[in-house]
C-alpha cells in the first residue's frame, strides 16, 4: 500500500509539475505582451465570423481573464494550492480548449495559435498535441492528487493566489502603459530590418525520372537517366518533381511603408509613392508614428504627435486606416492638406500591430537598425 502511494505520489506530482511550468510559462509569456493576446483573440474572432464578430469589443476582457486565469493555475500547481479544485479547474480548461484547438487545426482559420504568444510559436496541429499530452497530465494527477499531502493552511493559500494574480496584473499594466519587457518579434530594437528581410531560405527541390526496363522501374535524377548516358534499353515512365527540404520565409516579408502623391489626372493622392526604402537606408534617424487604427488612437497623446515632428528631420506617421480616418485626423492636428499626405504614410495593420504594441508608438530607425522602441506613453520633450 505504501508502494502504491509512493507511485502515486511520484505520478501525481511530476504530472502537477509538468502542468504548472507549461501553465505558467503561456501566462508569463502572454502577461509581458497583453496586446499581442488582444489581437490574437480579434483575429480568432474575426476568422470565426458571423455573431463572433459582436464580440469583439470584449477582446481586451476575454484576454485579461484567460491571461490572469493561465498563470494563476500556474502558481497553484506549482505551490500545491488546494490541488483538488485546482486540477478540476485545470481539467475544465482543458475540456474547453483540446476541443477547440482541434477545430482550428482541421480548419486552420488563423495560421498561430499564439498560445505561447511570440516566444513560441507552435502550428495549430502542434497545439492541439501538446494540449493532448497536458489533458493526460491532468487525468493522471486527478487519479493520484489524494496522494499529494497539502502545505499550506487555507490563509496562506489565498495569500499565494492573491499574490499570484497581483504579479500577473502588475506585469499586464506596465506591458500595456509602457512595452513588453521582453520583444520576441521580428523589429525589436537593436534588428537590421534589410537583413531580415532578405534571410530567405528557398526549398530544396529535385525532379526524379522513373524508367523502366525488363518489367522492373527505377527512378534517377537528370543527371543519371540512362537515355543520357547513351543507355536506350530503358523506357521512360514519368516525371516527379519534389520537395526534399523545405524553405523559409524570410522573417520579414510585409514591411512596406507608401507615401500619397498627388495625381494630376484624377486630382487626388494616391498611395503608390514606395518609401520602405527611403526610410531603411536613411543615415539620419527616421522616427515612425505607428498608430495602426486611428479611431481607437488615444487622443490624449495629441499634444506629443504635435510636438514630434520638431524633434526629428525625418519623420512619418504610419497607419492602416482609410483616407477618411486620415484626414480627419490631420484635421484635429490643424494640418493642410500638403503636410497630411507627406507625413502620413499607409502600411499593413496587422504589420504595424507587430512592429509595436501601442497606439500610437514611437520607432527610431538609423541605417535599417531599429534604434529605439517607445509607447507614447513614454515619450518626453525637453
Amino acid at each position: 500500500m505504501k508502494k502504491n502511494n509512493l507511485l502515486a505520489h511520484i505520478i501525481g506530482s511530476t504530472s502537477r509539475t509538468l502542468l504548472a511550468l507549461t501553465f505558467l510559462f503561456s501566462g508569463f509569456v502572454k502577461c509581458i505582451d497583453p496586446l499581442g493576446t488582444v489581437y490574437k483573440i480579434e483575429d480568432y474572432l474575426k476568422a470565426f465570423g458571423g455573431w463572433c464578430n459582436d464580440l469583439l469589443p470584449y477582446a481586451g476582457i476575454a484576454a485579461v481573464c484567460l491571461i490572469a486565469l493561465e498563470f494563476l493555475l500556474g502558481v497553484c500547481l506549482l505551490t500545491n494550492v488546494r490541488t483538488k479544485w485546482t486540477s478540476w479547474i485545470t481539467l475544465a480548461f482543458m475540456l474547453v480548449m483540446t476541443p477547440l484547438t482541434l477545430w482550428i487545426a482541421l480548419t486552420n482559420p488563423v495560421s498561430d495559435c499564439g498560445c505561447f504568444g511570440d516566444a513560441l510559436v507552435l502550428t495549430n496541429w502542434q497545439t492541439f498535441y501538446k494540449n493532448v499530452v497536458l489533458m493526460v497530465l491532468v487525468i493522471m494527477l486527478l487519479c493520484c492528487q489524494k496522494a499529494i499531502p497539502q502545505l499550506w493552511s487555507w490563509w496562506a493559500e489565498l495569500i499565494i493566489a492573491l499574490c499570484g494574480l497581483a504579479v500577473a496584473g502588475g506585469i499586464m499594466y506596465y506591458s500595456y502603459t509602457h512595452l513588453p519587457s521582453m520583444d520576441f518579434r521580428p523589429y525589436k530594437v537593436g534588428n537590421h530590418i534589410p537583413t531580415l528581410m532578405e534571410d530567405e531560405i528557398p526549398p530544396k527541390i529535385d525532379v526524379f525520372y522513373t524508367f523502366q526496363k525488363d518489367g522492373h522501374e527505377q527512378e534517377f535524377v537528370y543527371a543519371e537517366r540512362p537515355d543520357l548516358q547513351g543507355d536506350s534499353s530503358w523506357t521512360f515512365v514519368k516525371q516527379e518533381t519534389r520537395v526534399l527540404e523545405e524553405g523559409k520565409e524570410p522573417t520579414i516579408h510585409d514591411f512596406e511603408i507608401l507615401q500619397g502623391e498627388y495625381n494630376e489626372e484624377l486630382g487626388e493622392y494616391l498611395w503608390i509613392n514606395d518609401i520602405t526604402y527611403d526610410i531603411l537606408e536613411s543615415e539620419e534617424p527616421v522616427a515612425l508614428v505607428v498608430m495602426y487604427d486611428l479611431k481607437k488612437t488615444d487622443r490624449k497623446q495629441m499634444d506629443k504627435l504635435m510636438n514630434i515632428i520638431h524633434e526629428y528631420s525625418t519623420v512619418y506617421f504610419l497607419t492602416g486606416s482609410g483616407e477618411d480616418e486620415i484626414v480627419k485626423m490631420a484635421e484635429e492636428l490643424g494640418w493642410d492638406e500638403e503636410t497630411t499626405f507627406s507625413t502620413f504614410c499607409v502600411a499593413d495593420p496587422v504589420t504595424l500591430k507587430t512592429i509595436v504594441r501601442a497606439n500610437p508608438g514611437l520607432v527610431v530607425i538609423q541605417n535599417g537598425t531599429v534604434m529605439e522602441k517607445k509607447n507614447f506613453r513614454q515619450v518626453e520633450f525637453n
